[in-house]
Formats: structure tokens, sequence, C-alpha cells
């Protein structure tokens, strides 16, 4: 009987080594607190950071810090170079709720107006 050929991950499911997710890490540190809170959520949640989760984050890190924001809060949609699977699988990664490690972020942290 034949044995089934193993199943390879797709090339971007492969999660990236300990070197690499240190400078991407280093490379996602932003001015606005927001966007490290959220970013963070990447970073410790239970599954590893994959190669093209890496890819999408790369590209979002060339925006400023108002439109990364944004992105993440679903404000707007990605455009132009931005509307890659490997983009949306990052905002779907940080909006999702599994992510989140503690209660630090709630909808208050986000307000604009001020209490």
């Amino acid at each position: 009987m034949m044995q089934p050929a193993p199943v390879e991950a797709a090339p971007g499911a492969r999660a990236i080594d300990a070197a690499a997710l240190s400078k991407l890490r280093w490379r996602c540190r932003r001015g606005l607190l927001e966007n490290d809170i959220l970013i963070d959520r990447l970073f410790t949640r239970a599954a590893p950071v994959t190669q093209a989760e890496a890819n999408g984050l790369y590209l979002l890190m060339e925006l400023a810090d108002n439109d990364l924001l944004d992105l993440f809060l679903g404000r707007q949609k990605p455009t132009a170079n931005l509307d890659r699977p490997e983009v949306h699988q990052v905002l779907e990664a940080v909006r999702a709720q599994g992510t989140r490690p503690d209660n630090r972020l709630s909808s208050a942290t986000f307000s604009r107006t001020s209490s």
C-alpha cells in the first residue's frame, strides 16, 4: 500500500525564525501607542508569525501612523499596493479577539475625545 505524500505548508505559512522575528518587532515599533498595542497582538498570540504575515507587516510599516491605525480599526480598506492577501491576513490577525493577551485595550483607548 502506498503512503500518501507529506503535505507541505504553503510557502508563506512557514513561521519565521527568531532572528527575523526580532528584526520584524524592531521594524514594527511605532510612534502611536495604539498601533504598538494592536501590532503586539500579533506577536503575543499563540501561533507564530508566518512569512506571509511578516511580508504584510513590512508593507504596512510604510504607512503613516494614522493611516495604519485607520486600517487596523477598519475605518479604511487597503488599496493599491496594500490590497494583497498578506496585508489582509495581518489585518484579520490584529483584529481577531483571540490575539488579545489581556484587557489592556478597550474601546476607550481609541476614543478621540478626552474625558
